[in-house]
């Protein structure tokens, strides 16, 4: 004999039976309950599914703000939604816990600079970015910045060819504790704190594209060709 199926529950956001401030407080404890049961951000059309209509979310992050002042996490807005993340000063506690260092991304000075290009720039092709930094981009750069979910594929270009143009993602926004591109440090500043030496780079450091590039050395003065799109 077949089971029969559960019917599908209908959550109770307007909680209209409750006085108003047990409502407010159910309503910041389901949004607490969401954020922390989520793998990463958690934007604004999902926590509307678990408050009222007339709920101000705006209203409830900042009263959940406050009740974990003094505690060793707190909430964050990042890549357009909103995270736990430990506070900072805790960091050597939890290193001394688990007895590994923070799992932070690694870039090279290479990738950084075309990172921080892409982001600045966006979208911006790859034969773009070679003439910002004065040399070709090697395609093992983009498709290393790819692989961390840093950057994707953008619109087409209206150049000839169409070539694709590359965006950061709300991945990059994450890793860098960014609620938006407006959040983007200058790079004077990024400079100033060690984070990006041009002069070097170009001076010598920025690897040179491989063999399988050259036809594509040819093209960064114009525009970037078929045979790029094709190995995207």
């Amino acid at each position: 004999m077949a089971r029969r199926r559960r019917a599908p529950t209908t959550l109770d956001t307007e909680l209209v039976d409750l006085p108003a401030d047990l409502r407010w407080r159910e309503w910041m404890a389901r949004v607490e309950a969401v954020i922390f049961a989520a793998p990463g951000p958690v934007d604004r059309d999902r926590l509307a599914r678990v408050v009222g209509r007339d709920c101000s979310l705006e209203l409830v992050i900042g009263d959940i703000r406050e009740d974990l002042r003094g505690r060793p996490y707190e909430l964050v807005a990042v890549a357009g939604g909103w995270q736990l993340r430990t506070r900072p000063r805790h960091a050597e506690a939890i290193h001394a816990a688990f007895g590994s260092e923070p799992t932070a991304v690694q870039l090279s000075q290479t990738e950084i600079l075309v990172l921080a290009c892409i982001a600045y720039h966006q979208p911006v092709t790859r034969a773009e970015l070679g003439q910002m930094v004065g040399k070709p981009v090697s395609r093992d750069v983009i498709a290393e910045l790819r692989a961390r979910d840093l950057i994707t594929a953008g619109p087409r270009s209206p150049q000839p060819g169409a070539p694709y143009t590359y965006v950061t993602t709300k991945a990059f926004l994450a890793h860098f504790g960014l609620d938006t591109l407006r959040e983007l440090p200058d790079i004077e500043a990024m400079e100033e704190a060690g984070l990006l030496d041009k002069d070097k780079l170009l001076s010598g450091g920025f690897p040179l594209v491989g063999e399988d590039d050259a036809e594509d050395v040819e093209d960064v003065a114009e525009a970037d060709g078929d045979g790029f799109d094709e190995e995207l």
